[in-house]
């Protein structure tokens, strides 16, 4: 939508609210439920490779949020062949927060995934949960460890100015 001189820009805050009026969330606690059913379920967290190998879901694969569009396509450097033939399966997408992968789960519905869900509150609140996260390596991470990974350290300069 063209913004217009009576419209202020949009915020990540209002792109994200606009991306979860049709995606589906999950609190962890559903997901976990959803993972030990029978039907295939995939994972898809689409923080930065280096968020990934710190912690991540066990059995969660990565694409960054920032080549999605072309990783869920063929006939590309970033395509994922798993990810494009899941457009019938359930995805659900994982972030630090779960503000990333609204975004990205939007997106995947708009390229035909048929149920594309986003994991509400994210990883931060999969560990306040006590749900395992593994390293690049597989081995189990420390929940306190994972507890200061995801603590904000929002630094004064990226605060809005005050009034």
């Amino acid at each position: 939508m063209p913004q217009t001189e009576t419209q202020p820009p949009l915020r990540f805050t209002d792109l994200v609210a606009e991306s979860l009026q049709d995606v589906e969330e999950l609190f962890p606690w559903d997901l976990e439920e959803l993972l030990a059913g029978n039907d295939p379920v995939l994972l898809l967290d689409v923080r930065e490779p280096e968020e990934y190998r710190r912690m991540h879901i066990q059995g969660s694969i990565n694409v960054p949020r920032g080549v999605l569009e072309s990783a869920c396509d063929y006939g590309y450097e970033e395509t994922v062949p798993e990810l494009v033939q899941a457009r019938e399966r359930t995805v659900v997408v994982v972030c630090r927060s779960g503000n990333r992968s609204a975004l990205a789960a939007h997106t995947m519905k708009r390229m035909g995934y048929q149920d594309a869900r986003s994991l509400k509150t994210g990883l931060r609140g999969w560990n306040d949960y006590e749900l395992p996260l593994v390293d690049a390596a597989g081995q189990p991470v420390d929940i306190d460890e994972a507890d200061d990974y995801f603590a904000s350290r929002v630094r004064p300069e990226q605060l809005p100015p005050q009034a």
